[in-house]
This record gives C-alpha cells, sequence and structure tokens, in this order.
C-alpha cells in the first residue's frame, strides 16, 4: 500500500520497535496529526482472549473525564411519561412505534446513539438486523438498556463511549481530538483502559493486555507502554 507525503514524514518522527509512555504516545500523535480538520485520536488495545468463547467476551461502557469532542444524537425508545425527561435531558428523538416504523419504512438513521427503556424492548427488537450491524442496538452492559433513560442520555452526551472485542480480539475506541493536546486525551485513555482492566473476564489466562496503539485518523500508530496497568 502506497502512503502519501505526509504519512511517511510522521512515520520518520515515531520509532514504531519502541513502546511510548502513554502522554509521550499521544504527543507524538497530535503533533504529526496534519490533516487540514481535527483528526479523531483512537486507540486499539488487542486483548489475551478468544472473543469465540462466551466467557472470555469484553464489553462494557465508559464516561470519558473530557468527552470525545463529538457532537453526539440520541434517539430514546420510552413510554410517553418519559419523554419529557429525555427531551429535558438532550435526547434529540423520543418516541415509540413511531421511531420504529420510520426506521423500518424510511431507513432513517439520523443519529449515533440509541436508548431503549426495558418495557420497549420488545419494540426495538424488531429493528435487530438494522441497529446491530451499526453497532447501534441499545445492551444493558452498554448501559443503554435502563429504566433511567434521562441518565443514559446525560452519559452519552458527556462522552460515554461503549468498548467490545472485534472478531479479531481488538477493542477500538476513540479517545477524543487533536485539539485536545496530549494531557485531556491520557486522561481519557488512562479512564478507558482501567475500565477494560476491570472487565478482565476471570477465564482470561495469561497477558490480558497484549498491545495499546494510539493513532490519529490520517496518522501513524504509536505503541504504548501497558506495564502501569499491572496485566
Amino acid at each position: 500500500m502506497k502512503h502519501g507525503k505526509k504519512y511517511v514524514d510522521s512515520l520518520k518522527a515515531i520509532d514504531t520497535t519502541k513502546f511510548y509512555d502513554s502522554t509521550e504516545a499521544l504527543d507524538l500523535v497530535c503533533k504529526n496529526a496534519k490533516a487540514k480538520f481535527d483528526e479523531t485520536v483512537e486507540v486499539h488495545i488487542r486483548l489475551g482472549v478468544d472473543s469465540r468463547h462466551a466467557d472470555q467476551q469484553v464489553r462494557g461502557a465508559v464516561v470519558l473525564p473530557n468527552g470525545t469532542g463529538k457532537q453526539v444524537r440520541v434517539c430514546v425508545f420510552c413510554k410517553e411519561d418519559k419523554y419529557e425527561a429525555a427531551q429535558n435531558a438532550g435526547a434529540e428523538f423520543v418516541g415509540g412505534q413511531d421511531l420504529v416504523d420510520k426506521i423500518m419504512k424510511e431507513n432513517w438513521m439520523d443519529f449515533d446513539v440509541v436508548v431503549a427503556s426495558p418495557d420497549m424492548m420488545g419494540l426495538v427488537g424488531r429493528l435487530g438486523r438494522i441497529l446491530g450491524p451499526r453497532g447501534l442496538m441499545p445492551n444493558p452492559k452498554a448501559g443503554t438498556v435502563t429504566p433511567d433513560v434521562a441518565k443514559a442520555v446525560t452519559e452519552a452526551k458527556a462522552g460515554k463511549i461503549e468498548y467490545r472485542l472485534d472478531k479479531t480480539n481488538i477493542i477500538h475506541c476513540p479517545i477524543g481530538k487533536v485539539s485536545f493536546g496530549a494531557e485531556k486525551l491520557d486522561q481519557n485513555l488512562s479512564t478507558l483502559l482501567e475500565a477494560v482492566v476491570k472487565a478482565k473476564p476471570a477465564a482470561a489466562k495469561g497477558t490480558y493486555l497484549k498491545s495499546c496503539t494510539v493513532t490519529s485518523t490520517m496518522g501513524v500508530g504509536v505503541p504504548v507502554v501497558t506495564s502501569k496497568y499491572g496485566v
């Protein structure tokens, strides 16, 4: 694969055989972000588990202390007595059968997070084939299936992200924007890694945090030392 001049220049500034302290790694990511837009900073965490086994799944959600820098549009499925609370918390869309129909008939997807009260999951379940592949299906582990829909909306707006293993046992998550600077990004990264460590399955054996790499949207991956997290 042929890379552009900016990518090649960035690659020269990073020793990809070295593991960097998280703050230093994120400083390098920010300094080498050369796109004309505010790039998203992402983390890719490889875990020593096997996602094919149910007892080795790693999934959850965490509120990043400095948010993600992204304006999140929230869609809430709940009964009418919770409409006002959800709207007051900042939800852009609140409803029930009307929203299900709109999604199914019009392929409407103008939202980034879906929250549902437990008593609406029978209805929302019909959208599994549409929301599931997009990673939008509400889930109790992620805190998006809850009786307190207003709290879930507030957390989503504040920068709550969901983490989950892919088929290659890697977690991919955004942790903010380049404009945040290394210090705020490091706070977000530490919060995420601590949550992932806390979610370590009992069935996991050997080294849990295999590797951790941070990068910007158009940038080069920088390896991060994970030994301070102790697993």
